[in-house]
């Protein structure tokens, strides 16, 4: 098997229910990883062209499903299983789907979640 040109890593991280910055397990990352196997396998790019790895988590829960895009380095989110098709599309043309593109802001936890966080492991420890 030749060495693919693009490797997408698909966080399919799961964290207990209720955890602040949620998980992209929770919000369908299995599925959508599962779905976007199966169209690379249909328009003939899992052979030679992008692999559709998983992944454990990409430290943008609040973000997620995020899919990791390499040798590219960027990352798509918020990704949806209606996104997947337009994606594919984007890998068979070269090109970036830039409205799923995370932005260097993303990449920062929101504040809301941050002090969420602060306040449970403050509860758990008394």
């Amino acid at each position: 098997m030749p060495q693919r040109k693009r490797y997408l890593f698909v966080c399919v991280n799961r964290r207990p229910d209720g955890t602040p910055k949620g998980s992209c397990a929770a919000r369908g990352a299995e599925g959508l990883h599962a779905r976007l196997k199966q169209l690379l396998k249909e328009r003939g790019l899992a052979g030679t062209e992008v692999r559709a790895c998983t992944s454990s988590c990409l430290d943008t829960c609040w973000a997620g499903p995020t899919i990791a895009v390499e040798p590219d380095n960027y990352f798509y989110g918020r990704v949806k299983e209606t996104d997947l098709e337009e994606i594919v599309d984007g890998l068979a043309r070269g090109e970036r789907v830039e409205r799923l593109v995370l932005s260097p802001s993303d990449f920062e936890m929101p504040r809301d979640i941050r002090e969420r966080e602060q306040a449970e492991r403050k509860a758990k420890l008394g």
